[in-house]
């Protein structure tokens, strides 16, 4: 006996009503960074780190979220403390939030902590307590994964980033710059001393921040 007509479709309208839902949870089990809105030109953005983020070791204006704001019309403000550690930046980041009205925070931290030998639980927490307010706020974030110095990597020239920023990344399912920042300091072409930049690094610090945003969906038109 045939069933009738227009049955079959209603049993499926609510499997089909729950695929949003189920697609949703499925990007949340595979820890995949949705799709973000992008910022148009002259957003106003933070970049939030310590002397990699100042520019450190090359000259005014060839730091990195200044080339960056080339490369994307953006407005980018440079809130880089040299010396800057994870724990001391936790206790600025809202101040710095509320001083600019950010779009989007690109966090770059770290670096002195691991100088300093604080356990990388520790320097975990201390970007999670950071990433925690940016999300407070509603604003989006970005991580720059940072090299774990090593003297063997140094030498060798095979820095690599430590496994916490990626962890974080999943964690809080924000884009993540992975590798760049290693790269940049395995090159003594591209370093003005082992642990900053020179001109020429913070471009390419720039251009792979820049790739990743518009991987996001974050940079779109350039």
């Amino acid at each position: 006996m045939r069933p009738p007509p227009g049955l079959f479709r209603q049993r499926l309208l609510p499997v089909f009503s729950l695929l949003p839902l189920l697609l949703a949870l499925w990007l949340a089990a595979c820890g995949k960074v949705p799709t973000l809105a992008p910022l148009p030109p002259g957003a106003v953005v933070l970049a939030f780190g310590d002397s990699v983020t100042f520019g450190t070791g090359a000259a005014p204006g060839a730091d990195y979220p200044t080339q960056l704001g080339a490369l994307t019309g953006w407005d980018v403000r440079n809130h880089g403390v040299p010396g800057d550690t994870a724990q001391a930046a936790r206790e600025r980041i809202r101040t710095a939030i509320d001083e600019t009205r950010p779009a989007l925070v690109i966090v770059e931290i770290g670096g002195n902590d691991f100088l300093k030998k604080r356990p990388e639980a520790a320097v975990r927490e201390d970007i999670r307590a950071i990433l925690n307010v940016v999300r407070a706020g509603n604003v989006p974030a970005v991580l720059v994964a940072v090299p774990k110095f090593s003297l063997f990597g140094a030498v060798a020239g095979r820095l690599e980033d430590s496994p916490i920023y990626a962890a974080l990344a999943e964690e809080a399912r924000l884009p993540l710059v992975a590798n760049v920042f290693a790269e940049v300091l395995s090159d003594p072409s591209l370093k003005a001393d082992p642990i900053h930049p020179n001109a020429p690094g913070y471009r390419w610090l720039a251009e792979g921040i820049a790739d990743q945003l518009r991987r996001s969906g974050l940079l779109a038109g350039h």
